[in-house]
């Protein structure tokens, strides 16, 4: 009988800073993204400064193989202007 091992998969600590239209019902669809893939953020912040919101999205343990694809999301949701990834080193699970 063999020793099956496996090897977890990276996971990395991330955050989104975002730049957006303070619209009605753009931070529901800010989460969007994670909820697709049974995510839930550690941390959810935003404030309002006149036209525009500001929006950090965290996660201390996201998948790596998903932040590419959750940061192509938050770009392609209407009224959002800019998304910065902060990402450390990637570490094991």
């Amino acid at each position: 009988m063999s020793d099956l091992s496996y090897v977890e998969a990276p996971v990395m600590d991330v955050r989104f800073m975002l730049d957006a239209e303070a619209v009605p019902g753009l931070l529901s669809r800010l989460l969007q993204p994670f909820a697709r893939r049974d995510l839930v953020p550690d941390r959810m912040w935003s404030h309002r400064d006149g036209a525009m919101l500001h929006a950090e999205i965290a996660m201390r343990a996201m998948p790596a193989d998903v932040v590419h694809l959750v940061e192509g999301n938050l770009r392609q949701v209407v009224g959002v202007r800019n998304v910065t990834l902060v990402r450390p080193l990637a570490r094991a699970a």
